[in-house]
């Protein structure tokens, strides 16, 4: 017998999200997109992408708030009162649901404010990049492989 330990599907943050937040957040990259092509510029465009490559995803805030949670536990435990010590272990038990499950108890918190997956930053940005017409650069089907893997290889990096 085979078990899963976690939620199905390539999105285990979106599996475990409210699917009208799921929508909020694919209507908004769709506008973005629409804007993009509408009016920006190429250098526009590589600035849009640029703070794509900087927008922290689920997992980085989840792993910075679990890290702040954790380190406060512990001083409020060794200065205040021991009790806070439960903290850093609460903190872990959430880890370890989210790792396991892709479930965590203030994804709903975080999704309402805005934080997307990786997956859902990455939609966008390579929808940037083709609006800027990084991919028109692919050689067609039929070319020698080598040339198109180098060739899809500098579109994704740029």
């Amino acid at each position: 017998m085979h078990a899963t330990l976690h939620a199905p599907g390539p999105d285990r943050v979106r599996a475990n999200t409210w699917p009208p937040i799921n929508e909020r957040v694919d209507r908004g990259i769709q506008l973005r997109l629409r804007q993009a092509a509408a009016w920006h510029t190429p250098d526009e465009l590589s600035d849009q992408i640029a703070a794509l490559d900087m927008e922290w995803d689920f997992e980085r805030v989840v792993e910075a708030e679990a890290s702040l949670a954790g380190l406060l536990g512990l001083v409020l435990g060794a200065t205040v009162d021991r009790r806070f010590l439960a903290v850093p272990a609460i903190v872990a038990v959430m880890l370890l649901v989210h790792a396991s499950q892709g479930w965590y108890p203030l994804l709903p918190i975080f999704r309402r404010l805005g934080v997307r997956t990786r997956h859902e930053i990455d939609r966008e940005r390579f929808g940037v990049k083709a609006i800027r017409g990084d991919f028109t650069t692919v050689p067609p089907a039929g070319a020698a492989a080598t040339e198109r893997a180098a060739a899809a290889w500098k579109a994704v990096c740029a």
